[in-house]
């Protein structure tokens, strides 16, 4: 084990390179340069979107209404990442790593928008009649059939890397934190997920998209209520807390307490890589849910799911970190979900602690939910539909051993097979960024002309 962990150490601190963390930001501010930064203007219309979108209509075609498309989206991005993740770069990188993190956000949702509209745009129908999409298939049939090999590439770190970011990770965080909090047996928690688990996922598509319609609201909301409470009653230090987190973005940061202080290269190293973690723009994960939306327009799709990246980081991820910052538990030496516990304990005395412990097992579950789709999508596209039932099966049974693993193994699974399926999907992007923006012009001179009529008629 540890020589294996040796060597994903080495292939991640390759892949999570300067190249990469170029990569994610370069394409992200190549994208928004393309659409006119279209994306940090129309966030009100996405959510006028999103709300008018709760409930399937007669137009477009599709499996999910728009809102259960990114509410499955969601469901996956909301996790461990929200909780440790944001906890773990402040640790490492000091305040300066949330600064990366929005960063991250604000250019990942033009780079989140362009990856649901071209999978919608490139969607296929399979032989059941159900519509999938995602990186693969716009490789295929926006790039050609010379760059399906790349889409492949892409299936397979998806298939891989869905056992370490969507269920090694998030079960073993929920099993960690239940263990501390409540002193219940890590393996016995991953045996009550996996039943758990098992009886959503085995519904499919349409079951996944009711669930997380359901549930992903509600916990976002509490979760956020929760923690401007806390912001609010301590509203004095909030404006201080982001001062010191932009003054560090930019300044290595000293050794305090427990802290053993920060270069900036370690700020934006942690806080890009664990800013794609938690909203994975860039990714390629989140279109692939998005393409089963039923909708009969690209554009429109593409506006609701940058809203996944905003909803994740910059208002949930924020939560958390002002909170560790503004309590000052960050130089307390605790790390990960441990560090968010403190802080959230020490402002709500005996109820924070609990508090975190509920909403990480929360978060994390439908995490695990969201990325069962992914990884089953990647499987159907390299094995066919009869790989579906069997990779259920695996994905379920691989539950309880990820609940039992080594922590720090498995974060370094996910951490490195995140950046590895970021590669495909980002070449693709910026070779397909032509399609979106004429697509995204199309639909905004559509629009316009659509509200000229509207007032002509109206005089």
């Amino acid at each position: 084990m540890e020589l294996i962990q040796d060597i994903l150490g080495k292939i991640n601190g390759l892949v999570w390179g300067v190249p990469m963390l170029v990569m994610i930001l370069g394409v992200g501010i190549f994208l928004n340069i393309g659409l006119k930064f279209m994306p940090l203007f129309n966030i009100g219309r996405a959510f006028k979107l999103l709300w008018s979108g709760r409930q399937t209509t007669d137009k477009g075609k599709g499996e999910i209404p728009p809102f259960q498309a990114l509410m499955t989206a969601l469901s996956a991005t909301v996790g461990t990442g929200n909780i440790a993740g944001v906890a773990t770069a402040v640790f490492i990188g000091g305040p300066g790593a949330l600064f990366w993190m929005w960063m991250t956000a604000l250019l990942g949702m033009a780079t989140k928008f362009a990856e649901a509209v071209l999978a919608v745009h490139f969607r296929e129908k399979d032989k059941n009649g159900s519509y999938v999409g995602g990186p693969m298939y716009y490789i295929k049939n926006g790039m050609g059939e010379k760059w399906k090999w790349l889409g492949t590439l892409f299936a397979l770190f998806g298939t891989v890397a869905c056992f370490g970011i969507g269920n090694g990770v998030q079960i073993n965080s929920i099993a960690q934190v239940l263990d501390t909090t409540f002193a219940i047996s890590p393996l016995v928690v991953g045996i009550v997920v996996m039943v758990l688990a098992g009886a959503v996922l085995l519904g499919g598509i349409k079951r996944i998209g009711a669930f997380a319609g359901a549930l992903v609201p509600f916990m976002a909301v509490a979760y956020i209520g929760c923690g401007a409470v806390i912001l609010i009653s301590n509203a004095h230090a909030v404006l201080p807390a982001i001062g010191t987190v932009i003054q560090e973005a930019f300044t290595p940061s000293s050794a305090q307490g427990g802290f053993a202080g920060a270069t900036v290269w370690m700020a934006i190293r942690y806080g890009v890589a664990r800013g794609v973690f938690s909203n994975e723009a860039g990714l390629g994960s989140a279109p692939i849910a998005h393409a089963s939306a039923h909708t009969d327009d690209p554009v429109r799709q593409g506006l609701i799911a940058m809203l996944g990246t905003f909803i994740d980081t910059i208002l949930i991820c924020s939560i958390t970190g002002l909170v560790i910052i503004i309590t000052g538990q960050w130089t307390s030496g605790e790390s990960g979900a441990a560090l968010t516990s403190a802080a959230f304990d020490q402002v709500l005395p005996g109820i924070g602690g609990y508090l975190v412990a509920v909403a990480l097992a929360i978060f994390a579950f439908t995490t695990i939910v969201g990325w069962s789709v992914y990884g089953e999508r990647c499987a159907t596209y390299l094995f066919g539909h009869k790989a579906v039932l069997p990779f259920r099966i695996i994905f379920v049974l691989a539950l309880p051993v990820g609940a039992t693993m080594s922590l720090d193994f498995v974060w370094l699974l996910g951490d490195t097979l995140n950046a590895m399926m970021a590669i495909p999907n980002l070449i693709a992007l910026a070779v397909l960024s032509p399609v979106v923006i004429k697509l995204t012009k199309g639909y905004f001179a559509s629009e316009r002309k659509a509200e000229a009529i509207t007032m002509e008629t109206n005089k």
